[in-house]
């Protein structure tokens, strides 16, 4: 007995659990095109290729089913380069693509999910389509080079275009094609690839008069999306010559700041004229150049305009002839200087009686222009064998001058200046003043009492403070002492000149240990001083959640959790509960990181803003809970079948389907307030529609608009009502379309049309329906099989068939699934009162030794178990269209599945076309295959509660 009570538990549980769920259905896609689609082909066992031309709009759109309304993200992957869509994503529908251009090309991908199950993603590649201008150069054989072109033997046209698809190529002279054998004279090499693109060489042997004529390269991608072919046209003489050049200039150029800098390029030789263009480096010429065919002129020149500058002629005769000239710009920058003690003493301090070298370091351009003196005391001094001046090699290192001062005397003191400057002026002087005395000392470095360890808050502005003493006082460097990680400037090293850095709105990322540093410029060349400051920032605590709403009916107990993540100093003070002001209970941390408030039986005094702040040193971090007894919002159903219809000529209705978000969590949903406005105006209708029971999730809810004028669009508000009140809305656009049939009661579906009439296929099996039109047929098909045409006869029509060929095996099937069905409610209360008839029709061809077996199911909503077979026909039918008649009778929402299984060989392609769904009964009398009609309601319930009972009985035997 216990065995019987748990197996009908089990049973109890599926069936509510299929109850629950409801119209819920995970997402599915499906890519359809418009736009300017040259073709549009499904590769066999691979891949949707969509091809477009170079310029033309690409337009994408991504039909979802699923309930609740999928979210839809467009992203791509490149078909060469690493192109990521611009680094982003399109949220819509349609992907739409003005211009297209090559590198948009490649993989495009759609995916929907809405949070039940997986998410669905559909790809197509695009390949776009185009044609460059072609491009002749010639060339002469290497081993007899000449000047001139009539002293060879040998020359090379060769015509390179970038294209996609590969291109063709043909070579005419005069008016004369020439191919391979044509002429003794010329031969035709096989196209290969270069960087510039394919390419195709036309070899002239043993040079004739009659070579010498107009040789064109036609170009061309066979008409392919309307790509026209190009061509061009290179005129061989006896003249015909590389380019040559001079350049009329200096080699280098040096030129003050300010100066007018013109290069001048002139062509000495070269048929057809060559072409001259300048460069600069491999960067592009400054914006202020001005060209004049051969002539650049580079007006007020700066240091930024100096490098190397080339003119590059060309006449595609040959290798490009180039020369360059550098142009100099003249400088004087970063003077710095050092003083070094007696290296012969362990003593860092300047003293009488020894040795102290001063040094000079200037960057000058151009370097070998750059030159020294020495002032003490503002008179000129001169090297002597107490002060020794050297100058170190420019080519070595950058241009340094050293100042040797032999047995300090105290007559020595003084004023030292050195002073840089570069040959034949123009350039204003740098002067660098060294001060040795007996104050002169070497740098020492402290950090002040009571600045480490630095304790801020973050936000703060706070000076980290190393004092440095000595003469002259060195420039101090910053760093990070704890971590390789940058200064809050981003660099890895600051320069302060008071021995203070200052942080603005200190975060905690930069709590650590910071280095001060003497420089080794501008001061002693002694080892350097270093001191380390600590830096600690103080922070409030960070919590979670920061804000979240709780949704509760009246009379229910709930938990609220506040949480620490992390906050500095981590000892925290205490927690505080507030509902709105009123403060509900405070306390101190253990050492737990969360705390909680419990709410035994909400009241209406119990809605509103519960907020807890925990607080530490730094501040307080707050959770915030909104409770409130608001319904969640409503969810539109999009997928109803015929959810628009009209009956009268200037009106219209739709049918609005939805579910409700969550209905448990709240008190039970009184009415909904309906909303409803014409696009573009500002008033609305409002009335509210009463709701009797409670709703259960998944439930689908319906009410249909009347009274909608043609062709107006009209934006729709829904919004749900408890007892505490309105609760959140949710709005959507209806839109009036024109049928698709002239009778709004038939469904009809021929499949001209890539979106397939919402027709999908049904991943679980092992393969997938093929749309198809024997226009298109591939030349490798298997004969004797398949047909030849549409339905009524044209082969540019298009029907649905399963292809037998290899990978697929005996057995494989394939299901192609339609739009789900309403049952038409046969009274004014929208119930159904007897089971209603309906007429499905098709035709069918099956055609082939191998054919296997096609079959018709029907799904309803409230089915459970297998689908119930109502038509069904094996083996060959004969090369001809059939058509299939038989009436169903479902009792709710409904889908036909039309199965088609493989037979023992590949010629076994079966075919389907004209699919129709009628009100009433087929006009004909079933055929003799037909099966059976849909069983009465809950057959398939009844079956498994019949299983279980025999399965009791044979227990308790």
């Amino acid at each position: 007995m216990g065995l019987g009570f748990g197996l009908l538990w089990l049973l109890n549980v599926y069936l509510e659990g299929i109850h629950c769920q409801g119209v819920y259905a995970p997402p599915s896609v499906r890519i359809i095109h418009s736009g300017h689609a040259c073709n549009v082909e499904e590769e066999r066992y691979t891949e949707r290729v969509y091809t477009i031309r170079e310029g033309e709009t690409l337009e994408l759109t991504c039909l979802v089913t699923g309930h609740p309304r999928p979210q839809i993200r467009w992203t791509k992957t490149a078909g060469s380069a690493s192109d990521r869509f611009q680094d982003s994503s399109v949220f819509n529908e349609t992907l739409r693509i003005s211009k297209i251009q090559r590198h948009q090309g490649g993989r495009y991908y759609c995916k929907a999910e809405n949070g039940l199950g997986t998410p669905a993603i559909k790809s197509i590649r695009v390949d776009v389509y185009y044609l460059e201008d072609p491009v002749v150069t010639v060339h002469q054989s290497v081993g007899e080079a000449r000047e001139q072109f009539y002293y060879e033997r040998t020359v090379f046209l060769r015509c390179t275009a970038n294209s996609n698809p590969p291109v063709r190529y043909s070579w005419r002279r005069g008016r004369e094609y020439l191919s391979q054998g044509s002429d003794k004279g010329v031969e035709i090499y096989e196209p290969f690839f270069t960087q510039q693109g394919e390419t195709k060489i036309l070899k002239l042997k043993n040079l004739r008069p009659q070579d010498y004529a107009n040789y064109t390269c036609i170009a061309s991608v066979r008409n392919v999306c309307g790509i026209p072919d190009k061509s061009i046209v290179f005129r061989l003489t006896n003249k015909t010559a590389s380019p040559n050049i001079k350049l009329l200039v200096e080699d280098p150029i040096i030129a003050n700041p300010g100066d007018t800098v013109t290069l001048v390029c002139i062509t000495s030789g070269g048929e057809p004229t060559p072409t001259l263009t300048w460069v600069r480096n491999a960067e592009g010429l400054p914006r202020k150049s001005v060209l004049n065919g051969g002539t650049l002129t580079l007006p007020a020149i700066t240091t930024d305009d100096a490098g190397v500058y080339s003119c590059v002629a060309s006449n595609n005769v040959g290798n490009p002839a180039k020369k360059s000239t550098n142009i100099i710009v003249r400088a004087l920058k970063k003077g710095r200087f050092w003083i070094t003690p007696d290296p012969y003493h362990n003593d860092d301090n300047i003293q009488i009686g020894r040795e102290v070298k001063i040094s000079c370091q200037v960057e000058a351009t151009p370097p070998d222009e750059l030159q020294f003196s020495w002032l003490k005391n503002g008179r000129p001094l001169r090297s002597s064998e107490r002060m020794v001046i050297t100058q170190t090699d420019p080519d070595v290192a950058p241009g340094t001058t050293n100042l040797d001062i032999i047995d300090l005397k105290f007559t020595d003191f003084g004023t030292y200046t050195c002073m840089a400057s570069l040959k034949n002026g123009g350039i204003p002087e740098i002067s660098i003043d060294v001060n040795i005395s007996s104050t002169t000392v070497p740098p020492n470095l402290t950090v002040p009492r009571g600045k480490s360890p630095l304790v801020t808050q973050e936000g703060d502005t706070v000076d980290l403070q190393c004092l440095v003493s000595g003469k002259p006082k060195p420039i101090i460097l910053w760093s990070r002492a704890d971590k390789e990680a940058p200064m809050p400037d981003g660099s890895l090293q600051m320069e302060s000149y008071d021995g203070v850095l200052r942080i603005v709105n200190v975060s905690r990322e930069m709590s650590g240990q910071y280095r001060c540093q003497t420089s080794q410029y501008n001061g002693f060349n002694v080892k350097p001083r270093e001191a380390i400051v600590e830096l600690i920032v103080q922070y409030p605590p960070a919590v979670e959640p920061i804000y979240t709403e709780i949704r509760q009916g009246l009379g229910r107990a709930f938990t609220l959790t506040c949480r620490v993540l992390r906050a500095h100093p981590s000892r925290v003070l205490k927690y505080e509960w507030k509902l709105g002001t009123r403060l509900l209970t405070v306390g101190d941390f253990n050492q737990r990181d969360e705390t909680e408030y419990h709410v035994r039986a909400l009241n209406r005094e119990g809605y509103g803003e519960y907020t807890c702040d925990i607080t530490n040193e730094a501040g307080a971090g707050r959770c915030t809970f909104l409770v409130t007894g608001k319904a969640y919002p409503p969810e539109f159903y999009y997928d109803t079948y015929g959810a628009l219809w009209q009956n009268r000529p200037r009106v219209y209705g739709f049918k609005l389907q939805w579910t409700q978000m969550n209905p448990g969590a709240v008190d039970r949903i009184k009415a909904y307030r309906l909303g409803i406005k014409q696009t573009g105006q500002q008033r609305w209708w409002e009335q509210e529609i009463q709701q009797e029971g409670n709703i259960e999730r998944g439930q689908l809810l319906t009410y249909n608009l009347t009274e909608l004028i043609k062709p107006e669009s009209y934006q729709v508000r829904l919004t749900p009502i408890t007892r505490s009140g309105e609760g959140d809305s949710t709005e959507r656009i209806i839109r009036y379309s024109p049928p698709v049939n002239p009778h709004w009661n038939k469904f009809q579906c021929s499949f001209e049309e890539e979106a397939i009439c919402m027709f999908t296929q049904d991943k679980t099996e092992e393969f997938d329906w093929t749309r198809h039109s024997a226009a298109t047929r591939d030349t490798k098909y298997t004969p004797n099989t398949g047909p030849s045409s549409d339905r009524t006869g044209l082969k540019q029509g298009f029907y649905m068939y399963i292809e037998t060929s290899r990978p697929r095996v005996a057995g494989d099937k394939a299901r192609l699934l339609s739009p789900s069905f309403s049952v038409a409610p046969k009274n004014p209360y929208g119930t159904v009162t007897t089971n209603p008839t309906y007429c499905f029709s098709f035709y069918y061809h099956m055609y082939g030794k191998h054919i296997g077996t096609l079959n018709v199911y029907l799904r309803q909503k409230a089915q459970t178990g297998s689908d119930g077979v109502v038509w069904t026909l094996s083996g060959n039918q004969g090369d001809r269209w059939r058509q299939a008649r038989v009436n169903i009778h479902p009792t709710s929402a409904f889908q036909i599945v039309m199965e088609g299984v493989r037979g023992s060989g590949i010629e076994g392609d079966i075919a389907i076309d004209d699919v129709a769904i009628e009100e009433g009964e087929c006009r004909d009398p079933p055929p003799s295959n037909l099966i059976s009609s849909a069983s009465p309601t809950g057959r398939h319930i009844w079956q498994s509660c019949v299983t279980l009972l025999l399965a009791l009985t044979a227990h308790r035997r």
